[in-house]
């Protein structure tokens, strides 16, 4: 298990440096709201805090139901009785059709919404935004998936390298960069691109509600949550909600506290006049 975090870490040090530089050198968006020192103290912040939590609590969850339910011989993949290959590949499959549904219900669910909002608070995109997320929906995110290990029979390896995939993807669809056009489309017939996730982080409603995906992108062609692109020229577009642009809001003491705080009304809203997610106290 040591082995396993080693190599975790090593993928995504590594391509935190590479986002980095390429974001450095080359940044799609440039403004105000992408200014670093106070956003990325922030975003780092609360991933200490969830790494803290996941370290003595639930952080090798999905390793321990991946070893059990392989020793039971529970699950889908067990009984269909594939080659190894072809098994990883299918659970891997699997694990990213199941986090697309977990992404899609902290967006509909008030509860879960109230948690998952922390993410999308941030007023700019980048890769610390990748980062962004309350410990306790790190901890809820954990249980969800160890329980469809469990269902697949996903073998320990298979969960390693779905979970390496799913922090490198991350990092990379949230960098403030900009493929070319041909390229993203191209890339975008199989994957989530940085140009299709920053669309999710639109501070429009119905822009906010779509593209899901964490790794592959025919899950929002398939359950049809898919937009090619925002209303308004994404190098100008405004991220985050508009609810939470005070400061206490973008603090670590805001944001560990902003699921219990009461969602604030908006003067002039962005979005059309439904709700924006299920938060009845809106």
């Amino acid at each position: 298990m040591d082995h396993t975090v080693l190599f975790r870490l090593a993928v995504f040090a590594t391509l935190l440096v590479v986002m980095g530089l390429w974001e450095a050198v080359v940044p799609y968006r440039q403004g105000k709201e992408q200014k670093r020192a106070g956003r990325w103290a922030t975003n780092f912040a609360l991933m200490i805090c969830g790494a803290a939590l996941s370290r003595f609590t639930i952080g090798a969850a999905m390793i321990i139901a991946a070893s059990y339910a392989q020793g039971q011989g529970w699950g889908l993949l067990p009984w269909l009785d594939l080659p190894a290959p072809v098994a990883v590949l299918l659970a891997i499959v699997g694990l990213d059709c199941a986090v697309y549904w977990q992404h899609r219900f902290t967006h509909m669910f008030a509860v879960l919404w109230r948690f998952h909002r922390v993410h999308h608070v941030d007023p700019g995109f980048d890769i610390s935004t990748a980062v962004r997320f309350h410990p306790l929906e790190i901890a809820v995110s954990a249980a969800y998936k160890s329980c469809f290990v469990v269902i697949l029979g996903a073998d320990a390896w298979a969960v390693v390298i779905y979970e390496t995939l799913l922090s490198s993807f991350a990092l990379f669809n949230h960098g403030n960069v900009h493929l070319p056009r041909l390229l993203d489309l191209a890339l975008r017939g199989l994957f989530v691109t940085p140009d299709m996730h920053r669309i999710h982080h639109s501070a429009v409603m119905d822009e906010t509600n779509s593209n899901y995906g964490n790794i592959l992108s025919v899950w929002d062609r398939l359950f049809a949550s898919y937009r090619e692109k925002s209303r308004e020229d994404d190098r100008r577009m405004m991220i985050g909600l508009d609810e939470f642009r005070d400061r206490e809001s973008q603090s670590l003491v805001g944001s560990l506290l902003l699921p219990f705080r009461r969602t604030p009304s908006v003067q002039q809203p962005r979005q059309s006049p439904q709700p924006r997610h299920a938060d009845t106290d809106a």
